[in-house]
């Protein structure tokens, strides 16, 4: 198979929510937008997946886990 044979495929580049909208508050207390950040089984979504930049994506985690160890989220969705 020749390099040139290939299909490059063409995705649209992913931007952090966090700062493309200043307004966008990191907050434990913010279920609904600690949810989209986690799976359907619980589990933190990678940045690669959301496209949250290093800074917000450890921010996100800590905020996430501080949700969980106050029990506004579950630790695993069953």
């Amino acid at each position: 198979m020749n390099f040139s044979d290939r299909k490059k495929k063409f995705t649209r580049r992913k931007y952090c929510k966090f700062c493309a909208n200043p307004d966008l508050v990191l907050d434990y207390k913010n279920i609904d937008l600690m949810r989209q950040f986690t799976s359907d089984v619980g589990k933190i979504e990678a940045a690669r997946l959301t496209g949250t930049c290093a800074k917000h994506q450890r921010k996100l985690t800590n905020e996430i886990k501080r949700s969980r160890q106050m029990a506004l989220i579950p630790y695993v969705v069953e």
